[in-house]
């Protein structure tokens, strides 16, 4: 996919080796002056299990940062074994770069509905013509997945459009203060989900399982703000979920670093099984 044919997502990128400084009014708040526009190419693959009926609306799950093979692995042994329903999986690949002021992290670290837009109105259709599946409208067949800013992305799609994405995967998930530009009315990035809008808000249709590893990040950086703790990020989000009363599970892995891909390979046949347990039934 051609960002030059994405009226969602253009591209923008940061200078190489270049960060940004806090804002001098508010530390939380960084200030990025080397963005600028940029173009890239998007990958996207798919995985149709053999047992997918032509023409018939299949659940699916979309994952972050681009072809995820132990995901395509689990769902082959999963669907053959009758743990999960027969489904489609997609991996998206993210706009370039990471954090502030980069294309990937507008993408995923932005608190908004415009990703899962982009997906449902660019991406899903493109992979119905493309791959010749037709994939379910229903919002509980309809799942996400990520690992780190990855993660927060899947989190914030089904957040902010419900009605389109109810099931969430999340690996090391960057529930941080990392978005930008700054918006005053999440002045705090993802560490808000946490911090304010769980618990003030309405409880909303989303099951949910999130991993962190006791090695996770933590990552002061240049803000010093205190919201760059991604164990503490991490509990936090599960206990407000139980708080809320969320269909969840939480897993704390030991002796495990971000993204640890040995905890993956480990805990995603039992983690996909999970979400998808209530699919179907009342």
């Amino acid at each position: 996919m051609e960002s030059t044919n994405s009226p969602f997502y253009p591209g923008i990128a940061r200078d190489k080796g270049t960060f940004g400084t806090p804002d001098p009014a508010d530390p939380s708040s960084l200030i990025v002056t080397t963005s600028h526009p940029a173009a890239y190419t998007r990958s996207v693959a798919v995985y149709i299990p053999d047992t997918y009926v032509p023409g018939t609306p299949a659940p699916l799950i979309v994952g972050a940062d681009g072809i995820d093979r132990p995901l395509f692995t689990a769902l082959d042994a999963l669907i053959a074994e009758h743990r999960i329903p027969t489904m489609i999986g997609i991996s998206i690949g993210n706009g370039g770069g990471d954090a502030q002021g980069s294309e990937r992290g507008l993408e995923y670290d932005t608190l908004s509905g415009r990703y899962a837009e982009f997906v449902e109105k660019e991406v899903l259709p493109l992979v119905e013509g493309k791959a010749g599946v037709t994939l379910s409208k229903d919002p509980s067949a309809r799942a996400t997945m990520g690992t780190s800013s990855g993660a927060a992305c899947a989190f914030t799609m089904a957040w902010y459009h419900p009605e389109l994405f109810r099931r969430v995967l999340s690996y090391s998930g960057t529930f941080v203060n990392q978005q930008w530009p700054h918006d005053p009315a999440t002045p705090h990035g993802a560490w808000e989900y946490h911090e304010h809008l769980i618990k003030d808000s309405p409880r909303k249709p989303l099951r949910l399982w999130l991993e962190v590893g006791d090695r996770d990040l933590l990552n002061p950086n240049v803000m010093r703000d205190g919201m760059h703790d991604w164990v503490e990020c991490n509990e936090r989000m599960a206990r407000v979920l139980a708080e809320k009363g969320y269909s969840y599970q939480f897993l704390f892995a030991r002796n495990a670093r971000h993204g640890d891909r040995n905890v993956k390979l480990q805990t995603l046949p039992e983690a996909l099984e999970w979400l998808w347990l209530d699919y179907g039934k009342k």
